[in-house]
């Protein structure tokens, strides 16, 4: 099971500012101390040996889409956020080396962030491509259909070539999708969202992103360590420290790193990825989070086994 991430921002897409890139190129200049490279690939173990990701890189700005490979001749995809556009683009890569022509969709929910990267996807101009879409709501296809009408985009929603097909499915249900054993339980956001569940060749992949996990609640913390548990992988809403989410942010359906940890502990999860990053946070934000977010870990981790942390940024793969 491989998990790439195409998309890891929450609520709308963040574009670097020219002044960000000139400051990591001047942090980076000074960290160098004057010194001369022979080559690039000198430059380059400088980058990776003495700078922090933030420093180097950036987390990105494209909003949510993550996908699940290597579990099923087809493609498995998590939300459609603007991240969809590069995976599309990837996918046409692949399917000219002969891979399978069907996208299979899970949708946490129908919120903007997580669906604006549809219309933008080339797949669904193909004429040999089926695009099968789970959702926990019945009310996805009228979603799609509606940021596709001419007031909003230029292209309709009739005017895709592929065939689609719209299914619910009912949390408490194991469907076999593919060959995959995939589950759906439901999350406390506006309009609802749901966490899902990817089990295939004795892995477990958690996708459980805007979910807002409050402190006290006995019995959201129950059924969540339940759903979690022996995970290989959970992909967590970690959007807002636990202050933020328990003051000024309270009751924006979104959780916090520090639940993320505890929910995972109590469910003897192997590794948590943060995600949904706020769009306000800068790179250096996001990486202060995940410091954090380790250190938190290791002061309250449960018995030998540590719980690893992992921050997502788009392009991010990890094997499971």
């Amino acid at each position: 099971m491989l998990v790439r991430f195409w998309g890891t921002r929450g609520s709308l897409p963040v574009a670097q500012r020219a002044a960000t890139t000139e400051a990591k190129i001047v942090g980076a200049l000074l960290k160098a101390s004057g010194r001369s490279f022979d080559d690039e690939m000198a430059a380059r173990q400088f980058v990776r040996d003495e700078l922090s990701f933030a420093e180097a890189h950036t987390y990105g700005g494209a909003t949510t889409c993550v996908e699940i490979d290597d579990v099923a001749e087809s493609f498995f995809i998590c939300d459609m956020g603007s991240g969809l556009r590069e995976f599309g683009i990837d996918a046409f890569r692949r399917i000219a080396g002969g891979h399978n022509r069907t996208y299979n969709f899970f949708m946490s929910h129908l919120h903007w962030d997580h669906i604006m990267g549809f219309p933008f996807f080339g797949p669904a101009f193909d004429p040999g491509a089926k695009i099968i879409i789970h959702s926990g709501h019945s009310d996805t296809e009228q979603a799609l259909r509606r940021q596709q009408e001419e007031i909003s985009f230029p292209v309709p929603f009739d005017w895709l070539r592929a065939s689609f097909e719209f299914k619910t499915l009912t949390p408490g249900n194991t469907y076999q999708i593919d060959g995959v054993d995939v589950e759906l339980m439901p999350q406390d956001h506006s309009h609802g969202s749901y966490a899902w569940k990817f089990r295939n060749d004795g892995k477990t992949t958690v996708f459980s992103t805007d979910a807002e996990h409050r402190l006290g609640d006995d019995k959201d913390k129950e059924a969540f360590e339940k759903f979690f548990t022996g995970a290989d992988v959970v992909i967590c809403d970690t959007m807002y420290s636990l202050a933020e989410s328990i003051t000024m942010k309270a009751d924006w359906g979104h959780s916090s790193n520090v639940m993320a940890v505890n929910l995972c502990h109590g469910a003897n999860a192997k590794k948590l990825v943060l995600f949904h990053h706020e769009p306000t946070s800068s790179d250096l934000d996001i990486e202060r989070m995940h410091e954090e977010t380790i250190r938190y870990e290791q002061l309250n981790r449960r018995g030998a086994n540590p719980l690893e942390i992992v921050c997502s940024y788009d392009s991010l793969e990890l094997t499971v």
